[in-house]
């Protein structure tokens, strides 16, 4: 390895270990809309993946190593009604540069609260707000030798509520290693590494920080995909106590033992190919299913979602449903089409053929 090279890998950890431990997760970082799946197959596989094999450019959202050339001219488009009738839109399009060999992206994400009353402290109707929080991401990616790919993104993060509005720039980087003879893939993301440009009262707050891996082992003899994700790999202990409930609520703190500690980090997850127009996902989130978890109730299928897409050679259509509660679920519905058999807008985009 050159000796820059060495400098550039040596700043690049550095920038990973501070930003470790400078930021916190849970609840106590800003922009946690951040932390929400943009897409129906992430979702459908836990609601974090940074390894499927897939020609879906809206995966690459959350890690940007799996933007390929395939992708050229690849739009996604994602409609969903959160729960309380909130609005999350997500767009996005990948585009491949042949003379850099280079694939690049841009994607946006949206969450509209609808509109709410204003009022002062007297309770006093002063009007109505429309509050939301959106991103806006640029991302590049590369090929390495035979078998690598690296990727970054850029992101704008936006929050207004009413007079509140907070502003922040982020980083992420991704490494990507695919296996093609043995239909493997393995990937590894550091997310929201950034600050806030402006704050919403002069205080500045962490950011989502996040480091996450994953594997995905597509069967060669069988229609049959898994995939294993690890989240918060820069912090074991990521269980969350809230000390002010617990003692209103009369409730222990929750001293949880080393396998649950464990645990509360992965996410599984399993895709059945029925034929080749139709893929069946099932996904497990265990740090959901424990945060969710009502003691003394039934819980129901909290922590898992499931999906199904159906992929044409010009549609990719797919709808994922993802349990938070036992008696409630969030679903997401997303098109993704190929401009370039509509278009006419260059020779890529012809799909991965994983």
């Amino acid at each position: 390895m050159h000796c820059s090279h060495r400098k550039l890998l040596f700043c690049f950890i550095c920038i990973i270990y501070s930003s470790a431990y400078s930021q916190t997760i849970g609840g106590s970082s800003v922009f946690n809309f951040l932390k929400l799946s943009n897409a129906p197959q992430l979702t459908a596989l836990g609601g974090i993946n940074t390894s499927n094999l897939s020609n879906d450019v809206s995966l690459s959202f959350n890690n940007p190593a799996l933007l390929r050339k395939e992708m050229h001219s690849q739009m996604a488009a994602v409609f969903n009604v959160f729960y309380a009738d909130i609005k999350n839109l997500h767009w996005m399009l990948g585009y491949h540069h042949q003379k850099l060999q280079t694939n690049f992206s841009f994607g946006l994400n949206y969450f509209g609260y609808g509109s709410v009353q204003q009022t002062d402290a007297a309770g006093n109707i002063l009007g109505t707000f429309r509050p939301n929080d959106y991103v806006v991401q640029f991302a590049a990616s590369r090929k390495y030798l035979e078998r690598w790919y690296y990727g970054a993104t850029l992101k704008f993060i936006s929050s207004n509520y009413s007079q509140y509005r907070s502003n922040g720039l982020a980083f992420d980087f991704g490494v990507n290693y695919y296996d093609s003879s043995r239909l493997l893939q393995v990937g590894f993301v550091v997310k929201n590494m950034g600050l806030q440009l402006k704050k919403y009262a002069g205080q500045a707050e962490d950011m989502p920080f996040d480091m996450q891996i994953g594997i995905t082992k597509r069967l060669a003899k069988a229609p049959l995909q898994f995939s294993f994700a690890a989240q918060h790999l820069h912090q074991f202990d990521i269980l969350y106590n809230d000390t002010a409930f617990n003692n209103d609520n009369f409730i222990t703190a929750n001293n949880s033992k080393f396998f649950d500690k464990l645990f509360r980090h992965f996410i599984m997850a399993t895709q059945i190919y029925v034929g080749d127009k139709v893929e069946v996902t099932v996904g497990y989130n265990f740090l959901r299913r424990a945060e969710l978890k009502i003691s003394n109730a039934p819980n129901g299928l909290n922590g898992f979602s499931m999906g199904v897409g159906v992929l044409l050679s010009k549609l990719q259509v797919r709808y994922a449903r993802s349990h938070y509660q036992n008696n409630t679920a969030y679903n997401q519905l997303g098109l993704n089409m190929p401009l370039n058999k509509y278009f006419g807008l260059g020779k890529f985009g012809e799909g991965v053929g994983w």
